[in-house]
């Protein structure tokens, strides 16, 4: 029944990132300002309990990441994952348009059931 369970609130998951990504890509103004309104503060309180999940003990190692045997210092992937998403992805210099080269391979993301997709 777990397992069941898990792939059902995975895929639930899975199908609305898809479905947020689809939004951001083909949305027209009006409705992508109605979808950024209701689901950014959805998203920002995620990322807050999940980061909070994770936040460092006083040994200065990541509860949820370690185990037993293994402690995981901070920062874990999960603070990485979200510095380099949250704030080094959106703050990164782009150089100009006419100075980047064409990308050798399309971008890929992962779907809900783990197919790697172009974009």
């Amino acid at each position: 029944m777990d397992e069941i369970l898990g792939q059902v609130l995975r895929n639930a998951v899975w199908e609305r990132l898809d479905l947020l990504t689809e939004l951001a890509n083909e949305a027209d103004a009006p409705s992508l300002l109605s979808v950024a309104r209701s689901e950014l503060p959805r998203l920002t309180e995620g990322w807050r309990a999940l980061l909070a999940a994770h936040e460092p003990d006083e040994k200065g190692n990541c509860p949820e990441c370690s185990g037993r045997w293994r402690q995981q210092k901070s920062p874990c992937s999960v603070w990485r994952a979200a510095y380099e998403h949250l704030v080094a992805g959106g703050l990164a210099p782009r150089p100009a348009r006419h100075l980047r080269s064409a990308p050798v391979t399309p971008p890929v993301t992962r779907s809900r059931r783990g197919v790697v997709r172009a974009h």
